[in-house]
């Protein structure tokens, strides 16, 4: 029986905008107003656009038991970086989450596990809970080289972790504040979907690496979440493997409807 409480993600990308936001938490806490439990069996996040991280959305957002977080920072907490997000800001909005070295960050703007390691520190530094993403490409894994590409991408999320828990600022830190995101890259956004079975074993193979580099007791309360096409019909099925603490979803997010069954799952 898994001890760790579900993280149960939503990643909106560059959709929704403050009306519609407005709407859908409305939509959505009328969906799970049903459900006396929700605030108790899991942790919920949604990552909208910058644009939906103001008080009033994080208000309505809160009455459906739902956090919200960005979906990027910067490494520095001011200067001369045109479009990127402060992590301080973000905290002093309210904000407790953010994401970062998700798959299209790395894709189309040049993330590197170098830079998505200094924003999990600086996010950590600041006082945020951080969701690293990390995953192959089809290239990668059909190649064989999944393994090693995991092993490149967790690297520079233990040296950030390392520099964090040196620091003055990590007297209460604990694995729970740097849950990772397993996202093959060939299942985000193509109607693919690892099985149950592919999802598992990644998700087991990642927490055994970084039992061997940061000890057992860290690894086994880590929360791994998944990130690939999750669905309404497949998030019970994923969910229930042992390896498995959580989901993040990108396209079925976007409706209340479908995102509220996946909240259920």
């Amino acid at each position: 029986m898994k001890s760790r409480k579900p993280i149960l993600a939503g990643n909106w990308k560059m959709n929704l905008g403050p009306a519609e936001a407005g709407l859908y938490f409305q939509q959505l806490e009328t969906l799970l107003s049903n459900d006396p439990t929700r605030s108790l069996d899991s942790e919920r996040v949604i990552f909208p656009p910058a644009y939906n991280l103001g008080s009033e959305i994080q208000w309505v957002a809160g009455k459906c038991q739902v956090q919200l977080g960005a979906q990027n920072i910067h490494w520095e907490s001011t200067g001369a970086f045109t479009a990127e997000l402060s992590a301080k800001a973000l905290k002093d909005l309210g904000l407790n989450w953010a994401l970062v070295g998700h798959s299209e960050r790395r894709q189309l703007f040049g993330e590197t596990n170098q830079t998505a390691g200094k924003r999990l520190l600086k996010g950590l530094s600041s006082g945020l809970r951080v969701l690293f993403c990390m995953g192959e490409t089809l290239g990668e894994r059909e190649s064989g080289r999944m393994e090693t590409v995991w092993a490149e991408q967790l690297t520079s999320y233990v040296e950030a972790l390392a520099k964090h828990v040196a620091s003055d600022q990590a007297n209460d830190f604990s694995s729970r504040h740097a849950p990772v995101a397993y996202e093959p890259v060939w299942a985000i956004g193509t109607g693919k979907t690892a099985t149950t079975e592919q999802a598992e074993e990644a998700h087991r193979w990642i927490r055994n690496w970084l039992s061997e580099k940061l000890g057992a007791t860290f690894a086994e309360a880590l929360p791994v979440l998944y990130g690939g096409s999750v669905t309404p019909d497949n998030a019970a099925a994923l969910l229930k493997q042992p390896n498995i603490d959580g989901v993040l979803v990108g396209g079925a997010s976007l409706k209340p409807e479908s995102f509220a069954k996946i909240l259920l799952a």
